[in-house]
């Protein structure tokens, strides 16, 4: 039998909480959120994005940045926006979300940019 691996991930330890889909894993590089943008949109997906202070990071709520950019299927512009709220904020996490338009719901939802616990 395989032994199952423990992530320390533990509510006294800010530093240690994951979120999202992709917690567990490093911090994606730029390429990597190019691909995560392009997949929302090759999708037909609303981009939007989030922000909110690491010890909040577990609220169901966060601070939006702008408005949810409906039908937005430029890339880049999508990439600028993530870096302009990441650069404004730079202590707190932001998450990049894809709202499905068919089943109404959040589609994709990963924090692109790690803040630094408090």
């Amino acid at each position: 039998m395989s032994k199952v691996q423990d992530y320390t991930s533990r509510l006294s330890d800010p530093a240690s909480r994951k979120m999202g889909t992709f917690s567990y894993l490093p911090p994606m590089d730029e390429a990597q959120i190019r691909k995560q943008v392009e997949w929302i949109v090759k999708h037909g997906w609303n981009p939007a994005i989030e922000h909110t202070e690491p010890q909040f990071a577990k609220s169901n709520f966060w601070y939006m940045w702008k408005l949810p950019m409906f039908g937005e299927t430029d890339v880049d512009a999508i990439l600028a926006e993530l870096k302009a709220c990441h650069e404004a904020n730079p202590d707190n996490h932001v998450r990049l979300i894809g709202y499905n338009n068919f089943t109404q719901s959040q589609g994709a939802n990963m924090v692109v940019y790690r803040g630094t616990p408090v």
